[in-house]
């Protein structure tokens, strides 16, 4: 019996390399130490699980019929025999959302080996329809030194993606993006955006909670101590890396603290899949079903599929089979998968699941616009985006939420990353802002504008993509610059400044005054150097009027047509920063009933 030797996290930081399988020490085995074997020297080449997809379910575990029972015991006793020549004794875990089983296996054996094995059964059992490694995937990203300065990625300087200018727009209210990485812990700057999401990690030790799977998606750490992951192994601290690529996507924006996320008007969806060591394709494949609305056995409904699926992961080799499956079902539910290109400096195309039909696959810049250092390139990378090049300062890096905790959860903190990792974000965030002015577009339909509208490199970015993303340009091509702007309904009660209802970006409000002592209040962040504009519809039989107020409740402006009229009503914010107003809906005469208050600017 042999594992393989797992380049720590502290490792992958200094290399930035972006492999494929590791072996995983399950509590209670023996440790290589203990066994007196040799550590595989290179990371990302041994695994412990195979995945065996039946054509026709006949398999010991579902097995109903007499000749389902038959076509059951010839699978297992090739599956034995064939085991047994290779040292290998195999049993069934689980069957995942595509239908195939889970295989355990005694030992962690080479890819080279299980594919081996693999094209063996296939050959043997026709039932068979595919078997693969259940290869690993890690985290691809390179954190670096604590600091703040100006989140540059999403300006509009040389390496950003005007993420600032399509807010006017949208900021992605209504849509779900589901990252699918080490979970995320409670921070102040994630507060009220996210909404439910799963641990899928079914390995307990790589889950490093206690647990199995469960509905609890938080981050425990994916810490490990010496040898835990292969033999020499040292300790790794934890990454957080879920809470820094949530923070991108959805970090709370205009609260006067810390950073802002690309689509702070959408909610973010923790669909844990790394833990210790890194994570097994089979439970990352389950992530990608689940998330996007698919049947996943055993577990719940996911009650707010995503319609974005962020992937900032990867492991070496090429597509698997597993992989791509999960990618077509989810696609088949609309979503968009995006996954990063990988850190490794070399073609993307042995990077998986960047190399996988359907995604839409990340390179990194830095802040010159050019590409990092680090970053994959090849023929199947579709879009670049901010991932920081922290050669020339750490400044340079993305600054996102993390967690100060070296191995246990500690107090909440932000940090400079960067990689791929950080990119994909980026760029999740903006087909979040598409799928919010365009709810019905398709996968195929949000990567062409992405890819159409993405502006030029400033810098060499050989075989990066068509460009650097481009947000506002993103959502006119989407369109075809006619931008319909989401609805949202008034909440009860608000008939006061202290509990105005809060509008992030220019909507059309569904209203309604109750009796004629009803009032409205409307509480909105209006940007410096934007005009806010209200337009107030009672309806033609009612007479409703309209006002704004500034921070302090002091009247600035207001319209109060007769019956039927539009009021509408401006006011412009000529300073530097932004700045709270409030909008107002009376009662004047007419009945009770709804309007419609359109804000825009």
């Amino acid at each position: 019996m042999f594992f393989s030797k797992k380049v720590p996290l502290r490792a992958l930081i200094s290399l930035m390399v972006a492999a494929g399988v590791v072996s995983v020490v399950h509590a209670g085995m023996p440790s290589a130490d203990e066994l007196g074997v040799v550590a595989a020297p290179v990371r990302g080449t041994h695994t412990d699980r195979m995945i065996v997809k039946y054509r026709d379910g006949a398999t010991a575990v579902t097995a109903k019929t007499t000749s389902q029972l038959a076509a059951a015991n010839y699978s297992e006793a090739v599956r034995g025999r064939l085991g047994a020549e290779h040292g290998l004794a195999m049993s069934t875990l689980r069957i995942n959302g595509l239908g195939a089983h889970i295989i355990k296996l005694n030992r962690h054996a080479h890819v080279d080996e299980l594919l081996a094995l693999a094209a063996k059964m296939k050959a043997e059992d026709p039932s068979i329809e595919y078997v693969e490694p259940d290869r690993m995937m890690y985290p691809m990203m390179t954190p670096n030194d604590t600091n703040y300065s100006s989140l540059w990625g999403m300006q509009g300087g040389a390496g950003g993606i005007r993420a600032n200018t399509a807010w006017d727009t949208t900021t992605g209210a209504g849509v779900v993006v589901a990252v699918l990485d080490t979970g995320i812990r409670p921070h102040a700057d994630l507060a009220g955006q996210t909404v439910a999401g799963y641990d899928m990690i079914a390995d307990t030790f790589v889950a490093n909670d206690g647990t199995a799977r469960d509905g609890d998606p938080s981050d425990p750490g994916d810490w490990s101590t010496a040898g835990q992951c292969g033999t020499g192994a040292p300790a790794s601290s934890s990454s957080w890396h879920g809470t820094h690529v949530a923070g991108t996507i959805g970090a709370k924006g205009n609260n006067s603290m810390g950073v802002i996320g690309v689509a702070f008007g959408a909610k973010v969806q923790a669909v844990r899949v790394l833990g210790r060591c890194g994570g097994y394709t089979s439970d990352i494949a389950d992530g990608m079903i689940w998330a996007s609305g698919g049947t996943v056995a055993g577990l719940p409904v996911n009650a707010t599929p995503a319609k974005v699926i962020n992937m900032s992961l990867g492991g070496g080799g090429a597509c698997s089979v597993t992989s791509q499956s999960a990618i077509d079902s989810a696609r088949s539910r609309n979503t968009t998968v995006v996954v990063a290109a990988g850190n490794s400096n070399e073609n993307a195309s042995n990077s998986n699941p960047a190399n996988c039909a359907g995604v839409i696959t990340v390179a990194a810049v830095g802040p010159t616009g050019g590409r990092a250092y680090y970053s994959n390139y090849g023929a199947v990378v579709d879009v670049a985006g901010p991932g920081g090049d922290q050669s020339a300062g750490s400044s340079n890096g993305i600054l996102s939420t993390l967690n100060v905790g070296t191995t246990t959860p500690g107090a909440d903190n932000y940090a400079y990353y960067q990689g791929t990792s950080m990119a994909t974000p980026h760029v999740a965030g903006v087909v979040a802002l598409m799928y919010a002015v365009k709810p019905t577009a398709t996968p195929d339909q949000i990567e062409s504008a992405l890819k159409s509208s993405a502006r030029a490199f400033p810098a060499t970015c050989s075989q990066c993509g068509t460009g650097i993303v481009d947000a506002p340009a993103a959502i006119v091509a989407i369109t075809g610059g006619i931008v319909t702007l989401p609805t949202v309904g008034e909440t009860e009660a608000n008939n006061s400044t202290a509990t105005a209802n809060n509008i992030a970006a220019p909507s059309n409000v569904n209203g309604s005054l109750s009796s004629s002592t009803d009032t409205d209040y409307f509480k909105l962040t209006l940007p410096a150097g934007k005009t806010l504009t209200a337009a107030l519809n009672p309806g033609s039989t009612k007479d409703y009027d309209l006002y704004i107020y500034n921070s302090v409740g002091t009247l600035l402006t207001s319209a109060e047509g007769g019956v039927g009229v539009v009021d509408t009503a401006t006011t412009t914010n000529t300073g530097t920063t932004a700045i709270a107003r409030y909008v107002r809906v009376t009662y004047y005469s007419g009945g009770s009933g709804a309007y419609s208050l359109k804000l825009t600017w």
